[in-house]
């Protein structure tokens, strides 16, 4: 019966939970109810309980203290089971690992990355990180700078941010915020745009943004708006002749010599 309730409790319709979780719950009952069932029978036939329990939990806490870092990975694995930080099928992110959950176990979580080896992490490390759940997320706030030529006139600038209001809001599944003339450069006048992506599918949103950008170059043409190229600046050394000082007057009458020659 109380496994039952815990696989309603762990297991919603429609969601990817973590079956080890019931695993170890199932594990720690039995092992309460075996215990309690042998103390009771031990009490029954005169054994000393109290002196029992005493010996016991002195030999726990040795055991404890020898296994506790499997201890920290198997309660990770728990409080993973029931806070749900992530579960299987997630694209998560923590310093420098990127890759989707394919296994949580009752000491390590498996990760497939991006480049496609598995990463296997230690539950109890795994909890101690900051980790960046993607697979949650349910819409992306985009920023990306483009770049025009310092000789645009203003009333062209000025086009600009309703230019790119329109192209974004035409493109569909996407927010407008801004657009703005951040940045004086040396080479280039810098525009800012901020929007959001109504998709968590990053394929989708590299889409979307590749429609944005290439709109963007269109609508620069068509206006006669010069996108901003980097500039290369070549300084060549300056070769000095060399002079000879002819004050000198035995060099002077030799190099008068040589001219006469």
């Amino acid at each position: 019966g109380v496994q039952s309730w815990m696989r309603h409790l762990l297991y919603a319709p429609g969601s990817n939970k973590n079956p080890v979780t019931l695993v170890i719950l199932g594990m720690i009952l039995r092992v309460l109810v075996w215990s309690m069932m042998l103390l009771s029978i031990l009490a029954n036939v005169g054994v000393d309980i109290t002196a029992l329990v005493a010996s016991l939990g002195v030999g726990g806490i040795a055991i404890a203290l020898a296994v506790q870092t499997v201890l920290s990975d198997v309660f990770a694995s728990l409080s993973i089971g029931f806070d749900k930080p992530f579960e299987i099928g997630d694209f998560v992110v923590f310093n420098d690992v990127a890759g989707t959950i394919e296994h949580i176990g009752l000491k390590t979580t498996r990760i497939r990355s991006l480049s496609g080896e598995q990463i296997v992490c230690a539950n109890a490390q795994l909890l101690q990180q900051t980790i960046h759940n993607y697979k949650r997320m349910q819409t992306r706030r985009i920023v990306f700078t483009f770049g025009v030529a310092t000789a645009t006139p203003p009333e062209k600038l000025r086009l600009i941010g309703d230019m790119v209001k329109k192209i974004i809001t035409d493109v569909g599944e996407t927010q407008f915020d801004r657009a703005h003339l951040l940045a004086f450069g040396q080479d280039r006048l810098t525009y800012e745009v901020v929007h959001i992506v109504n998709t968590a599918d990053y394929n989708k949103y590299m889409d979307i943004q590749q429609e944005i950008n290439i709109r963007i170059i269109e609508k620069l043409i068509e206006n006669d708006i010069e996108l901003a190229l980097p500039s290369l600046v070549v300084r060549a050394p300056v070769q000095v002749e060399e002079t000879r000082d002819y004050s000198n007057t035995a060099d002077a009458k030799n190099a008068d010599k040589r001219v006469m020659q």
